[in-house]
């Protein structure tokens, strides 16, 4: 998934931190002042928002030269640089911590993801994301887990069913089972997507399988009964693990031999990254 980003975003970043304009910077900078400034990582991280960063600094004047030296997706070291921009000091230090904070929490998601990845390598299981997304950054924190080697589950309510425990409430007392009532529906409707079922119990999971769910989400299960699930479903549908999932237990979570392990804190707990904007003497 390509870094496709409303220029309306850079601009109301702007907008909301220089209000009526930079009062520092306007009273104390001369306008023809010129600087070099490098923003580098303060610890090691993968690199994500970069194409965002320079947005936001020729949003505030257009002829800034940029020069990136990473790229997004990157793994970069302690005091590794990933952007240099030469102009006007006015317009430097304005745009400065908008185009910081896009770089920094991007790169946070992606570095988060990165470790989860690494946690599980050579299991075969796959590190997806979830819909817990900070409202209106939806594509830009999936295309951070892009960038950290993860993979996007659905984007949306639209382009994925997904039957959970909810949704089989409204439906108690189907025949033969609200489960394999809500996937008979769901196909009906649209036959084109993919049709995910929650299952909480081995039970659920045994009937998401007999009514012929693509995929079925494991749900808060010990890892005896995730293995026990994936004995049961014996490969007639995709596996995914859910809830509860961190960096100390996703390896083992993998090797219950799930095919999928969706995490939320990829997007709702990954902390920002340090990086800074230096500027050269």
């Amino acid at each position: 998934m390509p870094l496709n980003f409303d220029p309306q975003l850079v601009r109301a970043a702007l907008a909301e931190d220089i209000g009526s304009g930079d009062a520092t910077t306007l009273s104390i900078v001369p306008a023809d002042a010129k600087a070099t400034a490098i923003m580098v990582a303060r610890e090691p991280l993968v690199v994500c928002g970069l194409p965002l960063a320079e947005a936001v600094f020729r949003e505030v004047f257009a002829n800034l030269n940029l020069v990136s030296t990473a790229t997004d997706g990157q793994h970069v070291a302690k005091g590794g640089a990933l952007l240099t921009i030469q102009g006007p000091a006015r317009a430097i230090l304005t745009a400065e911590r908008v185009a910081l904070n896009f770089v920094q929490r991007l790169s946070g998601v992606a570095t988060l993801t990165a470790r989860f990845v690494e946690a599980v390598a050579g299991t075969g299981a796959q590190i997806l994301d979830t819909r817990k997304t900070t409202p209106g950054w939806r594509h830009l924190e999936k295309y951070a887990v892009q960038c950290g080697g993860g993979v996007n589950h659905r984007f949306g309510l639209f382009d994925r069913i997904l039957i959970k425990d909810n949704h089989l409430a409204a439906l108690r007392g189907e025949s033969p089972n609200a489960v394999d009532a809500a996937v008979r529906r769901a196909r009906a409707q649209f036959p084109r997507l993919i049709v995910e079922v929650e299952a909480d119990t081995l039970e659920q999971a045994g009937q998401a399988c007999q009514a012929g769910a693509d995929v079925i989400l494991l749900d808060n299960m010990s890892n005896e009964d995730l293995r026990a699930a994936v004995r049961l479903i014996d490969g007639r549908a995709k596996t995914e693990a859910s809830g509860g999932v961190n960096l100390a237990s996703v390896r083992a979570i993998a090797e219950t031999g799930v095919n999928f392990i969706s995490v939320g804190a990829l997007t709702h707990s990954a902390p920002a990254v340090d990086i800074a904007l230096d500027f050269q003497t």
